[in-house]
C-alpha cells in the first residue's frame, strides 16, 4: 500500500516539474534581457547605453566605469530612428564600442541563458517583439534546449507582414535546432497596396457616346 502511495507521489511530482519546467517566461523588455549578458571574456568593466531621443541612460554598469565618449549611433533590436543601443567595453584598460549588431555575437560568446539566445536568434533574422509577448517575445527552457517563441518581417513590401516562430536553441552549441512556423500575426495593408483586398474595386464607367440628337445642324 505504502509503495503504491509513494509511486504516485513520484508520478505527481515528475508532472508537476514537467509542467513547471515549460512554463512560458516572459522577456520584460529589450532593455532587460540585453542587460542579461554575461560576456565570456573579463573585461575592466562594461556599460550598456540606451540612447533615446538624443538622451543617453545608463541600463547596466559592471564593473568600475571609467570615463568614456557618448556614441551617435547605434544597434537597435527593432529598428527605430529614434532610438538605439551601444555598448562600451575596457580590456586591459583600452576602450571599444559595440554600436553594430554584429559584433554582439563575439562580445556574447559561449550562451550562457535564454537571454543570451534570443540575442543569438535575432543575429540570424529573428525580433524579441516586447509590443506582442504572448506571442513573440516568451521562452521556457529544460536541460537541453531553450525554447523561444520570437517574430520575424517576412515582407517589408506589400503587406507588411510579421510572423511568429518557436525556435529550439540547444544549450550546448547555442545553435537554432529546429524552427516551427506558427503563422501571422501583423498584416497590414495600405492605399498603394494593388493587392490590398480591403479597397473597393473602381471600375471605370464608360465614355458617354455622342447623341446624334444633340449634334449641331448642319449649315446649307
Amino acid at each position: 500500500m505504502n509503495s503504491l502511495k509513494n509511486t504516485g507521489i513520484l508520478v505527481l511530482m515528475l508532472i508537476s516539474t514537467l509542467v513547471f519546467s515549460q512554463e512560458k517566461k516572459k522577456f520584460a523588455s529589450l532593455q532587460n534581457v540585453l542587460a542579461q549578458i554575461i560576456p565570456n571574456d573579463k573585461y575592466d568593466f562594461w556599460v550598456l547605453v540606451y540612447n533615446e531621443y538624443g538622451k543617453n541612460k545608463e541600463v547596466k554598469i559592471s564593473g568600475s566605469k571609467k570615463d568614456y565618449l557618448p556614441q551617435f549611433s547605434g544597434f537597435d533590436l527593432t529598428p527605430s530612428e529614434d532610438t538605439f543601443f551601444y555598448i562600451v567595453n575596457s580590456k586591459g584598460g583600452k576602450i571599444s564600442y559595440i554600436t553594430d549588431l554584429k559584433d554582439l555575437k563575439s562580445f556574447i560568446g559561449k550562451i550562457d541563458n535564454a537571454e543570451e539566445a534570443a540575442l543569438s536568434a535575432v543575429l540570424e533574422g529573428y525580433i524579441i517583439d516586447d509590443e506582442f509577448v504572448d506571442l513573440a517575445a516568451n521562452y521556457y527552457q529544460d536541460s537541453k534546449n531553450y525554447y523561444l517563441d520570437l517574430g520575424k518581417v517576412t515582407s517589408v513590401e506589400c503587406p507588411y507582414q510579421k510572423k511568429h516562430f518557436t525556435l529550439t536553441v540547444s544549450k550546448t552549441s547555442g545553435m537554432i535546432e529546429k524552427a516551427e512556423e506558427n503563422g501571422s500575426y501583423i498584416e497590414l495593408y495600405n492605399k498603394k497596396c494593388k493587392n490590398n483586398p480591403r479597397l473597393l474595386k473602381i471600375e471605370k464607367k464608360p465614355e458617354p457616346k455622342d447623341d446624334p440628337k444633340k449634334q449641331p445642324a448642319k449649315r446649307r
